[in-house]
């Protein structure tokens, strides 16, 4: 068995390198797997207090998988707006569609 404190700092590892990710890139993919980064964070939190408060049930796995279905949906749409962003103004950096007209 893995212990709890290990599993308890790769998440928060995970969190703050998403974070960082997000904060710092300016490429639309890049930030788009850092808030993944993020996602899956959450997702092994979910799994460990789980494990923690309620070792015999399985409601954070649960939880975990439903967040991975949604994470996965928001992927799916992100790409498909990224692609429409890359058509219209022929590059995947944020400063380039800084400046959008309503």
């Amino acid at each position: 068995m893995i212990p709890v404190e290990f599993l308890l700092l790769l998440s928060t590892l995970l969190f703050f390198i998403g974070f960082f990710g997000f904060v710092t890139r300016r490429n639309l993919i890049a930030m788009l797997i850092s808030v993944e980064l993020i996602l899956n964070s959450v997702d092994i939190n979910f799994a460990v207090f789980n494990r923690i408060l309620f070792p015999g049930q399985l409601e954070g796995f649960f939880f975990s998988l439903f967040s991975i279905g949604v994470s996965a949906a928001e992927t799916a749409v992100a790409i498909a707006i990224i692609l429409n962003v890359y058509r219209n103004f022929h590059s995947d950096q944020v400063n380039s569609i800084e400046n959008m007209k309503l």
